[in-house]
């Protein structure tokens, strides 16, 4: 990617001349890219309300969809929208100052949700439940005023990989955030573009382009959340074996229903004895891990 003043983005301007940066940012686009492609999220005549919260993740979306757009590579309007909650020391003048600055266009709006989850949770229960629904629910309404067909959320492959095992510890189920789904009232489509893009990878983009972070505590609710002990053992796992978190990534990408015990996803009443017409998907991945124990 080769930059002039007359072929970038604002929200790319100014960015960074050295090899590391320009590999992070090829990188990032070409898995967004990979994601849109892969989950069919582009539909003609398209309006996105892309959902900005001002912290590294969302910024990191908004500026590669941006760049993709300004490219020719997105063919669909985009609308960045932040909802400012009410939540007590959020600087309320950074996110409008920033998106007119940046020539983006965007809405944002005020609704004190802080307020009615203070009152409703009691006093030492985390509020990110409530909150989440009631932020969710502003947004598919400023999505249908504006006249968009989908949100787009900035959640990362790391937000998948802890989802899919606080569902697995703590909800008995195997389930995380898809990157495509359709809302409840099947009128709006969910994306998120930055399902392959590691949270690691946001913050080096975020932080090198010098964007004006918000901390995502200012509610004062985060200490002690399952997000943060699940995070806490995946950061274990990635320490004793770098890599760990894009494996198991891959295997969310490789799901076997013959090999789980889901009787809704596969047939086992009506499997039936005969000749085996393909061989088991996993005895050759042992055998082969076998032989080369073996072999060193």
């Amino acid at each position: 990617m080769t930059d002039t003043t007359d072929d970038i983005h604002p929200l790319l301007a100014g960015a960074p001349k050295s090899l590391e940066f320009k590999k992070l940012r090829k990188r990032i686009v070409q898995q967004v890219r990979d994601s849109i492609t892969e989950y069919g999220m582009v539909e003609k005549g398209a309006r996105w309300l892309v959902c900005l919260s001002g912290g590294k993740d969302s910024y990191t979306l908004l500026a590669v969809l941006h760049e993709l757009k300004w490219r020719g590579l997105l063919p669909v309007d985009l609308l960045a929208c932040n909802l400012d909650q009410g939540q007590p020391g959020f600087p309320a003048t950074v996110l409008p100052k920033f998106l007119q600055d940046m020539g983006v266009p965007h809405r944002i709006e005020y609704q004190d949700t802080y307020s009615v989850v203070v009152d409703k949770i009691p006093q030492g229960r985390t509020y990110c439940s409530l909150c989440s629904r009631l932020r969710r629910g502003h947004l598919y309404r400023i999505a249908r005023e504006e006249g968009c067909s989908a949100i787009v959320l900035g959640h990362h492959r790391d937000d998948i990989l802890e989802t899919f095992f606080m569902n697995l510890f703590h909800g008995g189920r195997l389930a995380t955030m898809p990157p495509k789904l359709v809302n409840e009232e099947g009128d709006l489509f969910v994306y998120r573009p930055l399902a392959h893009v590691a949270e690691a990878d946001c913050e080096k983009f975020a932080k090198s382009m010098n964007y004006p972070i918000i901390p995502c505590d200012l509610c004062g609710s985060q200490d002690g959340l399952l997000r943060q002990q699940v995070k806490g053992i995946l950061d274990g796992w990635e320490k004793n074996a770098p890599g760990r978190r894009q494996i198991m990534f891959r295997a969310l990408m490789n799901a076997r229903p013959s090999h789980l015990l889901d009787p809704n996803l596969f047939d086992f009443a009506g499997l039936q004895r005969g000749p085996r017409v393909q061989p088991d998907p996993i005895m050759p991945d042992l055998r082969g891990a076998a032989a080369q124990g073996a072999a060193e």
